[in-house]
């Protein structure tokens, strides 16, 4: 009897094993269900997260068969220690290295393009800051006052003294809001735009600087809810572009040579060129038309300075008054070729709005593109001149109910290309559910950092943006997203537009075009996965670390194993990183690798290539 009663307990311990092992099992498969990461069913996946603790398998933990340990081979060396590079390199900037340029033709600006350097010739060093480098002033202060140890070049000092655009003053740069591009203060000058163009009502939110300088325009456009992307080029004046990130002001490096700007059809409300030297009329028209394939319907051109204002200004001795006049001829006659309605004309300023729709426009002479259907499909293709046809992307429905809202509603309202059926896979219902997920994602972030959403972060980039759900959960004055749309992932950079957010095409097998230190906070979804066969981690690593702010934060959010071999590669880069698991639990297969780059500066006697 006794036997039969310890045989039949020994049975149903095996059973209840065989049954612990099948729910935890089962339990697993739910939690995979899951790892889309939709939001739907937390409360089960919670209750999930709980009851996988099993105590007779102590040690099935999703995580330990993704942990370095058990992804490496016992021969596999330590994780290689990155070297700082010597302290002439503090301002790198991989594609637009003046020596490896000197050779090209300076004309159309083909010198001042991306240009980036091989495989071979990549340094593979961590980009020191300069000594004396500190934290940037928060933001608003920092639109006015920069810390000069961060940006230490002779020219803002110089240069721009004259024309009152930065003041040293001991040891900061200070930027007035009156300076030879507005003579009246920055703020009056939008106030005479403002006349014409309705910026006060949300129906402006997205705009593009031309030659931007210092991004003054477009730091004192923040204060009226629009959002400026400033552009310059890297030359003499080299850090105009690094200042106005330095101020807290979206703007990267770039010129309207000879390829596309990086931007899609239809992407601005408004675009801006003050006292810039482009010969608008050259080139068959080629510039205006690229501005106004990038313009959408309905939007504004405002140009000021020359060759405006030849009325009352005396010759400079480069341009006579009548030659000054022919110009502006010139271009009034482009516009009109191109459907553009001119609409003020005063003093220095001049404003003309694109027409909404091909039958309103009264004649239109210029060349039509051929490949109207690719009008953005734009990474390093030629520009050529002719008109971009208006689309069915760009084209506002004001009778169907598919024209864009006015900002901040169309940051969350459905954008016309995804209700018009143009992204391919994006439903109305799949968009808004995007949106749910990120705000999921980024209430997440906020209580692992809980200075993201604050001025801390002023400067934010998404390196792989999607719909730029990460961006609109994160919207806020106290800081601004570049959403960066991969070359090689599915083009949504048109919607992200539409939301009113802004952003830009780049692949990341090269150097973004920016200067070291101009971001505080990077955050790459699904980056590393993307472009696991494309080029190296390690590259795409050390780029984030050069675009890095000493200090500044770093949220991966990828695959476990893809996860698992960027730590190991981060901890040769002076960042502090630790991983956490996905907020719906250790058994979906993602993880969040949260990272903060360490604070250290170059010396004379940094020996790394």
């Amino acid at each position: 009897m006794g036997s039969k009663n310890k045989s039949s307990s020994g049975n149903r311990r095996i059973y209840s094993m065989f049954y612990l092992i099948a729910l935890c099992g089962l339990f697993y498969l739910i939690g995979a269900w899951q790892k889309g990461g939709t939001g739907k069913g937390d409360r089960i996946a919670m209750h999930v997260n709980r009851l996988t603790e099993c105590e007779i398998l102590p040690n099935l933990r999703f995580e330990s068969h993704h942990n370095d340990k058990g992804i490496s081979e016992p021969s596999e060396p330590e994780a290689k220690v990155f070297q700082p590079c010597d302290a002439q390199y503090t301002d790198y900037t991989p594609c637009y290295e003046q020596d490896r340029t000197m050779g090209y033709p300076t004309e159309n600006m083909i010198h001042r393009e991306r240009n980036c350097p091989s495989q071979e010739k990549k340094l593979n060093c961590l980009i020191p800051a300069p000594k004396g480098y500190m934290t940037p002033f928060l933001w608003p202060k920092s639109r006015d006052i920069v810390y000069y140890a961060n940006v230490p070049y002779k020219s803002p000092r110089e240069e721009k003294a004259t024309q009152n655009w930065a003041l040293f003053q001991g040891n900061v740069l200070r930027f007035p809001s009156r300076g030879t591009m507005f003579p009246q203060g920055v703020d009056a000058y939008i106030d005479e735009l403002a006349s014409i163009i309705p910026i006060a009502n949300g129906s402006i939110r997205t705009a593009l600087d031309i030659g931007c300088g210092v991004a003054s325009w477009g730091a004192y456009m923040l204060k009226r809810n629009v959002m400026t992307m400033s552009f310059g080029p890297k030359d003499s004046e080299e850090a105009q572009v690094q200042l106005a990130l330095e101020r807290g002001v979206p703007a990267v490096i770039g010129v309207l040579g000879t390829i596309h700007l990086p931007y899609p059809s239809g992407a601005f409300d408004m675009a801006h060129c003050s006292r810039c030297p482009i010969p608008w009329t050259s080139n068959g028209g080629m510039y205006l038309m690229e501005v106004d394939r990038v313009l959408r319907p309905g939007g504004y051109w405002i140009l000021s300075g020359p060759p405006i204002n030849w009325k009352t200004q005396q010759s400079s001795g480069k341009q006579s008054q009548e030659d000054l006049e022919a110009e502006q001829k010139k271009i009034e006659e482009l516009a009109e070729s191109i459907c553009w309605e001119k609409k003020y004309e005063n003093g220095d300023i001049a404003i003309w709005r694109k027409r909404l729709n091909p039958e309103s426009c009264q004649s239109q002479s210029a060349n039509l593109c051929m490949n109207s259907d690719n009008a953005d499909d734009v990474w390093y293709k030629k520009m050529v001149a002719c008109k971009t046809p208006f689309s069915e992307a760009t084209i506002e429905g004001e009778d169907d109910g598919q024209e864009l809202k006015e900002f901040p509603g169309r940051i969350f309202a459905t954008p016309p290309r995804i209700s018009k059926g143009l992204v391919q896979g994006v439903t109305a219902e799949s968009y808004q559910q995007d949106n749910k997920l990120w705000r999921k994602h980024v209430n997440t972030y906020k209580r692992i950092n809980k200075l993201i959403g604050t001025t801390r972060y002023r400067n934010v980039m998404d390196m792989n943006a999607g719909l730029g759900g990460f961006a609109a959960a994160l919207e806020s004055p106290n800081s601004w997203v570049m959403n960066v749309v991969p070359t090689i992932a599915q083009n949504t950079l048109g919607v992200i537009y539409e939301r009113g957010l802004i952003g830009i095409y780049h692949d990341w097998c090269e150097g973004f075009s920016t200067y070291p230190r101009t971001y505080d906070l990077v955050h790459a979804q699904g980056l590393f996965s993307l472009y696991q066969d494309k080029c190296s981690m390690e590259d795409i690593l050390l780029e984030m670390d050069r675009i890095l702010r000493p200090e500044g934060a770093v949220i991966i959010r990828d695959e476990a194993d893809v996860v698992n071999k960027v730590r190991k590669i981060v901890r040769g880069i002076r960042w502090e990183a630790k991983m956490v698991d996905h907020e719906d639990g250790p058994l979906v297969p993602y993880k969040i690798l949260i990272a903060v780059k360490q604070y250290w500066v170059g010396n004379s006697t940094t020996n790394g290539k």
